[in-house]
């Protein structure tokens, strides 16, 4: 086999797909790179043994066709330091000695049979299929990858859920703490159905969707799902099991209301919580006709911190503590200038939401409150 290609458009390629690769793999063959080679399309393949990532790269002046696997690490740091230029591959098809041909010199190392890379299983024959904007499955695994759990216990949490219905989908996370709701009214589909994307897929969705700009299609089953771009393919095995039904813990009736810039809150809490014991990190919001006082205090070394803003509420006094942190992830992924928080009293889940939908979105974030020493 031989061919042409140029550095860059390789190595953004091989870039793309490499973050699915895992730093320790149960099948050697798994830290290399599959290629393809059929007419002058070379296809790359890289996989973890639970998600795999296909993309494909134009080449020119192609002899010869088939499978061959290149070690990521052999290939991917000289390819970093080359600039720009055609780089010629040549492969002996009896032991896969390849030479890579550039400008001022040539590399030369064994390659590794390509057969022995997994097959994909197909999708079984009652797959679903859904259609959406890349954008918008971006916006969705963006808005709620932070609030997936760690839970060895309880494997459906450390996902994201796909909620899907006739007129909308919804993606939900949670961590038994923090829950987000992102509510997509633009997405049909023809039956009800849902999955759960585990982490790792989803993190590498959030790095490759920023470069798509078109449609996307989601086919899955109950095992895997086959997520389809422009630019690439992802298959990934979904996390099986059912998740709990979020709507049940979304308080209803929330009598106080506060509205309150976003960014003014979001600077006062990040300065307060300095000041919080490192272990609970818990700042305390005292709310006030027109006014919140967020404060924060350690007793243990003697430094306390509070700040006023205004804001806009009429009700009774409350005083309600959260865990900074968390609140501070919640406002960072929200977009609108302002936000509402929904309370009840000091002991239930407090309601976050923009104060401003962005098109066809419904967002509502939920954070559960810590109990005040006072």
């Amino acid at each position: 086999m031989r061919f042409d290609v140029s550095s860059t458009a390789l190595l953004s390629r091989l870039q793309s797909i490499s973050k699915v690769i895992a730093s320790k793999n149960s099948l050697p063959i798994l830290d290399s790179f599959l290629f393809n080679l059929e007419g002058n399309k070379l296809t790359i393949t890289a996989s973890d043994a639970e998600t795999r990532l296909v993309t494909s790269v134009d080449v020119m002046n192609a002899q010869g066709s088939g499978l061959f696997a290149v070690s990521a690490k052999i290939l991917l740091d000289p390819l970093k330091e080359l600039p720009e230029q055609p780089l010629t591959f040549d492969i002996n098809d009896d032991n896969l000695e390849i030479f890579i041909h550039f400008q001022n010199g040539k590399y030369n190392f064994i390659g590794q049979k390509g057969d022995t890379y997994p097959q994909q299983k197909p999708l079984n024959e009652n797959a679903i299929s859904i259609m959406m904007d890349a954008q918008m499955l971006l916006n969705g695994i963006s808005r709620s990858l932070f609030a997936t759990a760690d839970d060895e216990l309880r494997p459906v949490m450390n996902g994201i859920y796909f909620d899907i219905h006739t007129d909308d989908l919804t993606f939900v996370a949670s961590d038994g703490h923090k829950l987000v709701r992102l509510r997509n009214l633009s997405v049909k589909s023809p039956e009800r159905a849902s999955f759960i994307l585990p982490k790792k897929p989803a993190n590498l969705l959030k790095g490759l969707l920023s470069k798509e700009g078109e449609m996307v299609s989601i086919k899955f089953d109950d095992n895997n799902a086959y997520i389809n771009c422009a630019n690439f393919e992802m298959v990934c095995r979904l996390i099986e099991g059912r998740y709990p039904n979020y709507n049940s813990v979304i308080p209803q009736e929330n009598p106080f209301k506060v509205t309150i810039d976003r960014i003014s809150f979001l600077n006062a809490l990040k300065r307060v919580s300095v000041f919080s014991n490192p272990a609970s990190s818990l700042v305390k919001l005292q709310l006030k006709e027109n006014e919140m006082l967020v404060s924060a205090q350690d007793i243990d070394f003697s430094t306390s911190a509070e700040e006023k803003i205004v804001c806009s509420f009429d009700g009774t006094e409350l005083s309600i503590g959260f865990k900074a942190t968390y609140l501070i992830e919640i406002l960072s992924n929200i977009n609108s200038e302002e936000v509402i928080l929904e309370l009840a009293d000091p002991s239930r889940a407090g309601l976050i939401v923009p104060s401003e939908n962005e098109e066809n979105e419904d967002l509502l974030m939920l954070l559960m409150p810590m109990m005040l020493n006072d």
